[in-house]
């Protein structure tokens, strides 16, 4: 109990809990409309891109928020094109791009710095990395999430034939949830790694699919579940001195196993 309670005097803690609950509400809400649509792996496609950005970006000495995000949410843009417009499916679209951003980061980063530590904390996640900029930016992030209007997603997710006859603008909403998975990316990967940042969109969402059958109860339980998990992942974290990325994603795991029997009964 003191260990718990020791762990809430340290700034970066607070910082921590503050940017991870935000994020990992983010990347669950969007996570929900992402798996329906057969585009759960893009939060892991997008990471890898988002790697090899900050790969490029410490390498050549500049800001490296400031350079990947632009290239995360175009890396973002060019999927969506691809899923669209291309007879390439969305998952070979995502595989491609994934490996290839992967292949640079590492190439570019065993020919110049090697593994530094800024580069390990994006690769592998870390709470040290928190700053009072990330809080804000993961505040500004989750209250446009929180914005969307949800009946539209709903429809956008479900029929989008019918949402374009009735005067739905389907390509702005689907611009606009790349946006916003590209932004989750980005900010969350610092804190759970470019490893293992897609399970925040993957398993809450699937979790809560295990329970309810409403878009709307899936969306506030993977909400709920994805919050719940990073609190009790970030605990253990401390408490047993285990990496946070791997402590989020086994917490999930384990939720996601007790809601597939739950789910049975």
């Amino acid at each position: 109990m003191s260990l718990l309670l020791e762990m809430f005097t340290y700034p970066f803690i607070l910082r921590a809990f503050a940017v991870g609950i935000l994020v990992s509400l983010c990347a669950a809400l969007l996570g929900v409309p992402l798996v329906l649509k057969r585009y759960s792996m893009i939060g892991d496609g997008l990471s890898h891109v988002s790697f090899g950005a900050l790969a490029v970006a410490v390498a050549c000495g500049f800001a490296p928020l400031a350079f990947s995000v632009p290239v995360v949410v175009a890396s973002a843009f060019l999927l969506l094109r691809i899923a669209e417009h291309s007879r390439i499916g969305a998952d070979a679209a995502i595989a491609v791009l994934s490996a290839s951003a992967l292949a640079i980061g590492i190439v570019v980063t065993s020919l110049t710095t090697g593994m530094t530590t800024d580069v390990d904390s994006y690769m592998f996640g870390s709470i040290l990395a928190m700053s009072r900029g990330d809080v804000a930016l993961s505040v500004t992030l989750a209250a446009a999430v929180l914005a969307l209007f949800y009946h539209r997603l709903f429809a956008v997710t479900f029929d989008e034939s019918f949402s374009r006859a009735t005067g739905v603008k389907v390509g702005a909403y689907h611009s606009l949830l790349a946006l916003l998975t590209a932004l989750t990316v980005v900010l969350g990967m610092r804190m759970m790694g470019a490893m293992l940042i897609s399970s925040l969109i993957i398993f809450p969402a699937l979790s809560a699919m295990r329970i309810f059958k409403s878009f709307r109860a899936v969306v506030v339980c993977a909400g709920a579940l994805s919050v719940v998990c990073f609190c009790t992942g970030l605990i253990a974290s401390y408490l047993l001195s285990t990496p946070v990325g791997a402590s989020v994603v086994l917490c999930n795991l384990l939720v996601f196993l007790l809601c597939c029997l739950a789910g049975r009964r």
